[in-house]
């Protein structure tokens, strides 16, 4: 069982250990982006810790990935691309390469879209960006019925080789189709 949930105060060493530098999907998810270090790590995790104490909520644009053993198996996520048109993107990680390439990353990102269009009535469409050679995140995009909607070539540069940006979308009424869904709500 896949469960999206709010990170808890007594889960933050595992989320430090996941969030730390070394791990294999820091080399899929944005390896052209900079990568935190230790400390920045170790600042993130005090700042957490403190909105826990407080009662809110630490992760406000994410959930943790669970299971019914309350490993931490990743993060799914959200980011305005456009706050202005309610453009978001979404994301995933799989922290654990244990967990890769068991179907745990479709159900997540299912239930992370279903949560995101059942809980926001402004949010049209959802997109995912990523480069091309992240092949499990586009093949993901695929199998959750996302089109393909733009590719940026050579816009990406990993270990001085070039890829291409690549994004996928789905609307609201898409989305609501092939999940049945009841489309007078």
């Amino acid at each position: 069982m896949i469960i999206l949930r709010d990170l808890e105060l007594d889960e933050l060493e595992k989320y430090k250990y996941w969030k730390l530098p070394h791990h294999k999907y820091h080399l899929f998810n944005g390896p052209y982006f900079k990568k935190d270090s230790i400390h920045d790590v170790e600042k993130h995790i005090k700042t957490l810790k403190n909105k826990l104490i407080k009662g809110k909520c630490a992760l406000e644009n994410k959930k943790i990935i669970t299971n019914e053993h309350h490993e931490i198996i990743g993060e799914v996520s959200w980011n305005w691309k456009s706050k202005e048109t309610y453009w978001m993107e979404i994301g995933i990680v799989i922290f654990n390469d244990e967990f890769w390439n068991k179907g745990i990353g479709y159900i997540a990102l299912n239930l992370w879209v279903s949560f995101i269009f059942n809980t926001t009535s402004d949010i049209n469409r959802l997109g995912i960006s990523t480069w091309s050679g992240n092949k499990g995140m586009i093949n993901l995009a695929i199998k959750l019925g996302m089109k393909k909607e733009a590719e940026y070539k050579n816009a990406r540069i990993i270990n001085g080789k070039y890829f291409d940006s690549v994004s996928y979308g789905i609307l609201r009424e898409e989305w609501n189709v092939q999940n049945n869904m009841d489309l007078n709500k």
